[in-house]
């Protein structure tokens, strides 16, 4: 799916201003949490009737839908450790945080008062920590990071949404809103209401992630939507988000707001998902990538290799963006010791090189083969970033072309603090390395010139 260039520039200066502070960090994390940890299944989507969706069962479609939602009568995360997911993710070096407080299946990790289908009712219920959204964002807040909550605009266990007088079809609403508009309305008033809690009553949030693209006013369906595959319902799935964007800023002001997928006013950063767009982009974006195979918990997930995220975080910083990475907590409400070693090691290489990635800004000619490059925000200096192959065990040169600095720059290797011999021949530049240098994943280099 080609990425669409199509972004409109918020004009409230505080979202500007906020914006450009989130643009200055990098690296956040997003964790998928909900009733889908408990069996260790794909997040929401085993409970839509839709062509791609396998489920390992025989037992009918309804029948899997009530095994399904039955869960939040099991889901009681008792060693629930929000301190222990901010401290990982800040080792990692990550800046800032998505919290999915209601995915597509409607379970709220959040006290919500629209409804009793939340991790506040059910076994947690008597828990001290059991409005579990409050402690995650108290937790992530208390380690610096910026706060973000993602929020589902579908919500398939409501009434107003998949009403049980007709069948679920698919991801849509199953009835024709032009038919029964006061029930829509009922669905808008719910969404209206759940999304005022959240900004209301968990302290200061930055970011309002909203997720269901297809939810979104019918004029607005474009190629990009179209090319999911998915059935596009003739009337419009408007849930007024001028309303809630209006209500969402005057509880925090310069609140960004991510409507994903639906370009224009509150689509403050478009979000690719398991993919880097093929090349830079002038505005602001995430890649949003998971550290494993899944998005939520699975058994036995595959996770990528400590090499593999610094690489797409080089990658993307020089073209532009951020990484989400993307980590499920088991459903006793710890990461798994997998994850923390993962973010742990990704982090070795973060603490050391944050200088080339935090706070940088694109500049033109910014890849040459395995090295990329950034620049500091007043465009000052330059940082390249050499990313090793693994079977780079060892390496005494780096050349890259493009970007030649002019005579008399310092070049510093920002590992060592080392200054290194550099020469440049037909637009081609050398860096000598003083030792041979063992795999670190990527070697960043400062280019500071003189004068």
């Amino acid at each position: 799916m080609p990425q669409s260039t199509h972004y409109e520039a918020p004009t409230d200066p505080l979202v500007k201003q906020k914006l450009d502070n989130w643009q200055d960090k990098k690296f956040g994390m997003i964790i998928h949490w909900g009733l889908y940890a408990v069996p260790g299944i794909i997040e929401s989507w085993s409970i839509c009737s839709e062509d791609w969706i396998e489920r390992d069962t025989t037992i009918s479609y309804e029948d899997y839908k009530k095994w399904y939602w039955d869960f939040s009568k099991q889901f009681n995360p008792t060693k629930f450790n929000p301190e222990q997911w901010a401290k990982a993710g800040k080792n990692a070096g990550m800046k800032y945080l998505v919290f999915t407080t209601k995915h597509h299946d409607g379970f709220a990790m959040f006290d919500t008062k629209q409804s009793d289908f939340s991790i506040a009712k059910g076994p947690f219920a008597n828990n001290p920590k059991a409005d579990v959204a409050k402690y995650v964002f108290d937790a992530f807040r208390k380690e610096g990071f910026m706060i973000g909550a993602y929020f589902s605009k579908p919500d398939w266990h409501s009434q107003y949404y998949w009403w049980q007088k007709y069948a679920t079809a698919d991801r849509n609403n199953n009835y024709d809103i032009r038919k029964y508009p006061w029930r829509w309305n009922k669905f808008k008033d719910f969404t209206y209401n759940q999304i005022g809690e959240l900004m209301h009553n968990y302290g200061s949030v930055d970011i309002l992630w909203l997720d269901g693209g297809w939810v979104r006013p019918l004029e607005s369906v474009n190629a990009e939507v179209l090319s999911w595959g998915a059935n596009i319902p003739k009337w419009s799935q408007d849930i007024d988000m001028p309303k809630i964007a209006a209500m969402g800023r005057k509880a925090q002001p310069g609140l960004i707001i991510v409507d994903r997928t639906v370009h224009g006013p509150y689509e403050n950063y478009q979000t690719p998902e398991q993919k880097i767009p093929e090349k830079q982009l002038d505005y602001p974006w995430e890649s949003c990538l998971t550290l494993g195979g899944a998005w939520g918990f699975v058994p036995n997930d595959n996770y990528k290799p400590a090499a593999e995220v610094v690489h797409k975080l080089v990658e993307i910083v020089a073209k532009g963006g951020s990484l989400l990475l993307g980590v499920g907590p088991k459903p006793d409400g710890t990461f798994p010791e997998e994850v923390v070693t993962k973010l742990n090691d990704i982090g070795k290489w973060t603490a050391v090189n944050g200088k080339a990635i935090y706070n940088t800004r694109i500049t033109k000619d910014y890849n040459s083969g395995q090295t990329w490059f950034t620049q500091s925000k007043d465009g000052k200096k330059l940082f390249a970033i050499y990313c090793l192959k693994p079977d780079e065990k060892t390496i005494d040169s780096i050349t890259w072309n493009g970007n030649m600095p002019k005579k008399g720059t310092d070049i510093i290797l920002i590992s060592t603090g080392q200054k290194v011999k550099w020469k440049s021949v037909n637009g081609a530049t050398t860096l000598q390395l003083p030792s041979k240098m063992n795999n670190q994943y990527a070697l960043a280099f400062e280019v500071v010139p003189q004068g």
